[in-house]
């Protein structure tokens, strides 16, 4: 039982930090395009909320998929 709650604990920490990292690696890629050019933000915001949707999108259908498998 104890090994079984590790390996879901894993299966979660990797499908939470997986998405995470995308994010933050989104957020350090839009503040250096708006740094090279700023009159171009709204189409960088644009982009940037439609790929923060995806990404969550894929965080949310991850955590469901390990509950599935792993519920009893």
């Amino acid at each position: 039982m104890l090994a079984e709650t590790f390996i879901i604990l894993g299966v979660m920490f990797v499908a939470v930090m997986g998405p995470s990292v995308v994010i933050a690696m989104l957020g350090r890629a839009v503040i250096k395009a708006l740094a090279r050019n700023p009159s171009a933000a709204s189409k960088i915001f644009m982009g940037m909320i439609v790929m923060l949707v995806f990404v969550e999108a894929i965080a949310i259908v991850s955590i469901l998929i390990i509950f599935q498998l792993f519920s009893k």
